[in-house]
C-alpha cells in the first residue's frame, strides 16, 4: 500500500445540493470538498451544513478523500459549521481566508472546545495578501499532537480580488504569491493544491494552467466542476515514460557497482541519489493513483 495520497483533483460542491453531493460517489476526484462557504448562498448555510454533513456521516465515497469547507472566522456561522464537520467524521476541515498563526489558533481551540478527534487534519485557504506574507509562519504550524496542518489551498480569486491583479493568462502577477505558498508549504511538508480555473467550458486554457500549477510544484488543483476532473488528472498523473525512468534511475543507483559513486551515467545522463529520491516520489505516486483507481 502507498503512503502516498494522491490530490490531484479536488472538486468542490456545494453543500446546498444533494443531488451533487450523491453525484460525487461516481466522480474520479482524488479529493470533494462539501462547500459550506462562497458555493452556498447566505440564505442556505444551515440547509447546506446539515446536508453536508449528512451525506458525509452517511459516506459511500469510496476511496476519496472528503474535507468540509466551513465559512470564514469572522463570519456568523463559523463555529457551528466546525462543531458540525467535526462531528461528521470528514478527514479534513478547511478554514477559508486564513491570514496568521492566530486563525490556525482559534480553531484548533474551537475542535479542543468540541472535543473533536485528535486526528482530524486541518487545510487552509491561502488567499489574501496577508496569508502569502505571513505563509512561513502559517505553515511552521504544521506539526501538532491534535489537529495538524496538512495542506494549503491556494484561493486565487480572492487574492486577485484583494490585490487588483490580473487573474487570466498566464497568471504572471501571481507567479511570485503562488510560488512563496509553494516554498513555504513545502519547507514544512504540507501538501499544496492550486486555485481553481474558471472558464470551465475551456480546456485547453485549464490544461495550460494545470501544467503551470505543476510545475510550480502544486500537488493538484481545485476545481469548479466534474468536467474539469479528467484533464486534471491527466497532467498531474506521472506518464508511463517517466515512470519507467524513474524504475530505470533506482535500479542503475541501487545497483552494487554503482552503490559507493556520488553520480553515475544512465542513458547518457548523470544522475545521482537526489534524482533517485525523486524517482522514488514519481513511482510511489503512479502507485497510489493505480490504488485509488482500483478501489473505486
Amino acid at each position: 500500500m502507498s503512503s502516498y495520497r494522491p490530490r490531484r483533483s479536488v472538486l468542490y460542491m456545494p453543500g446546498s445540493n444533494p443531488r451533487v453531493l450523491e453525484k460525487g460517489k461516481t466522480l474520479a476526484a482524488d479529493c470533494l470538498i462539501f462547500d459550506l462557504e462562497d458555493a452556498v448562498a447566505i440564505d442556505a448555510k444551515a440547509e447546506a451544513r446539515k446536508l453536508a454533513c449528512q451525506a458525509v456521516r452517511e459516506g459511500g465515497y469510496g476511496s476519496r478523500e472528503i474535507v468540509i469547507r466551513i465559512n470564514q472566522l469572522d463570519s456568523e456561522f463559523w463555529e457551528k459549521d466546525l462543531e458540525a464537520a467535526a462531528a461528521a467524521g470528514p478527514e479534513a476541515i478547511l478554514v477559508p481566508k486564513v491570514e496568521t498563526v492566530a486563525d490556525v489558533a482559534t480553531v484548533r481551540e474551537r475542535l479542543v472546545a468540541a472535543k473533536a478527534r485528535p486526528d482530524l487534519v486541518l487545510w487552509v485557504m491561502m488567499e489574501s495578501p496577508l496569508a502569502v506574507l505571513y505563509a512561513k509562519e502559517i505553515a511552521a504550524e504544521a506539526a501538532a499532537d491534535a489537529y495538524p496542518l496538512e495542506a494549503f489551498v491556494m484561493g486565487t480569486n480572492d487574492l486577485a480580488k484583494a490585490t487588483h491583479a490580473e487573474l487570466g493568462g498566464d497568471r504572471m502577477a501571481m507567479l511570485a504569491w503562488l510560488s512563496t505558498c509553494v516554498a513555504a508549504a513545502r519547507a514544512y511538508d504540507l501538501d499544496i493544491i492550486d486555485g481553481v480555473f474558471n472558464e470551465f467550458r475551456n480546456v485547453a486554457g485549464l490544461v495550460a494552467e494545470c501544467r503551470q500549477g505543476l510545475a510550480l510544484g502544486m500537488g493538484g488543483k481545485t476545481l469548479i466542476h466534474p468536467s474539469q476532473i479528467e484533464p486534471c488528472n491527466a497532467v498531474f498523473s506521472p506518464r508511463e515514460e517517466e515512470v519507467v525512468w524513474a524504475r530505470k534511475v533506482i535500479a542503475a543507483l541501487e545497483a552494487p557497482e554503482n552503490r559507493a559513486k556520488g553520480a553515475i551515467s544512465v542513458e547518457g545522463t548523470m544522475v545521482e541519489q537526489l534524482h533517485a529520491d525523486m524517482a522514488r516520489r514519481t513511482i510511489a505516486i503512479s502507485d497510489a493513483i493505480d490504488e485509488m483507481v482500483t478501489e473505486n
